[in-house]
């Protein structure tokens, strides 16, 4: 990929979007990565590109599936871009110095990783109309902005099936953070998916109302199992933390989300959901060097993740329980081809 040109000369005012559900707080960690820098190459003709993470890189969550994908994406484009990683920018208030540091110091793409970058994103990238700005599964778009997104809903109806298929006392639930975007739509999706197993099955859930609230979501868990619910689907960075201490905690099933949390509890979590920024990444920037990425001002482009495209997948099934019969988990392996097909209706949110 070429520097990216100034967009000055196309008379058009860009803005780039880039946030999707938050992850762990913390305070601000700036780490510079050049993605595979090559001594042979100058910097100053490298596209530069700041992924801003509201939590930490090896969450084994949502900040760690985009900052691996940002990685992959980086090292097979090493001579063409230069990545700079800020972790922990998770309050409101810090987003926007944050996004305005970068695109003043030139950036050509800023990206802001999580829902709570939204109106940050839609501001900053209106004043700096020669930057592009990426958000991810967040609302809001300029001409110079986009958004990617993850089909959550096919993940969570997956998910609803393993549940559904897996439990023995008939009784599930799935615990979210904030209500909003991909996370509403996979909690619609994973009632529909347990509700096409067994229509009369008892769904608990809950939204602790912060992606970060890790207690809340292991206290959510444990009144959860308690009340006799053996599976859980949890759909957010911080609080699947406490979902699955919660699930090690009562020895139940957890199906965990966004990056394979098998080691955080492997005699309790059953599965879960991967996703893999990568090959969206790929498009994403040649789009931007094609000029594809623009749009008019205030046009919608979303660029999607989901089964059909193999960016949202299953991890390994770990009964280690011996619930599921052969044929539960080849109705599951069904299940998983209909959705790469596109052959399932799902619930539109």
């Amino acid at each position: 990929m070429m520097k990216l040109k100034t967009l000055t000369a196309l008379g058009l005012t860009l803005a780039l979007t880039v946030g999707c559900l938050a992850g762990c707080g913390g305070t601000s960690d700036t780490e510079g990565s050049s993605g595979g820098d090559d001594a042979g190459a100058d910097s100053a003709d490298k596209t530069q590109i700041a992924l801003v993470l509201p939590g930490k890189k090896d969450d084994v969550s949502f900040n760690q599936a985009m900052y691996e994908g940002m990685m992959e994406y980086a090292d097979a484009h090493a001579d063409e871009v230069e990545v700079r990683v800020v972790e922990g920018i998770y309050d409101v208030s810090d987003i926007e110095p944050t996004l305005i540091e970068y695109a003043d110091s030139g950036y050509d793409v800023v990206i802001g990783h999580g829902y709570q970058f939204s109106e940050p994103v839609n501001t900053v990238a209106q004043q700096y109309p020669d930057t592009y700005f990426l958000l991810g599964c967040g609302v809001g778009y300029q001409t110079n902005s986009a958004c990617y997104d993850v089909q959550l809903e096919a993940g969570g109806y997956l998910m609803g099936v393993v549940a559904a298929l897996a439990t023995e006392s008939n009784m599930i639930g799935v615990i979210g953070g904030g209500e909003g975007s991909e996370i509403t739509r996979g909690h619609e999706g994973f009632k529909a998916g347990a509700r096409s197993i067994n229509p009369d099955i008892d769904i608990q859930e809950v939204y602790t109302g912060d992606w970060n609230d890790t207690t809340g979501a292991y206290e959510a868990a444990v009144s959860m199992y308690d009340s006799g619910v053996d599976v859980i689907w949890h759909s957010g960075d911080g609080i699947g933390l406490g979902v699955v201490q919660a699930a090690v905690e009562k020895d139940q099933y957890v199906l965990g989300n966004v990056e394979d949390q098998y080691t955080l509890g492997t005699e309790n979590v059953l599965s879960g959901l991967q996703y893999e920024w990568g090959s969206v990444l790929e498009t994403i920037f040649a789009d931007i060097e094609s000029g594809a990425f623009l749009t008019n001002e205030g046009d919608a482009k979303t660029y999607w993740i989901n089964v059909a495209n193999s960016g949202l997948s299953m991890t390994e099934l770990n009964d280690v329980k011996g619930r599921l019969t052969d044929e539960e988990k080849a109705t599951i392996e069904t299940v998983y081809e209909q959705l790469h097909n596109d052959e399932i209706d799902l619930p539109e949110v």
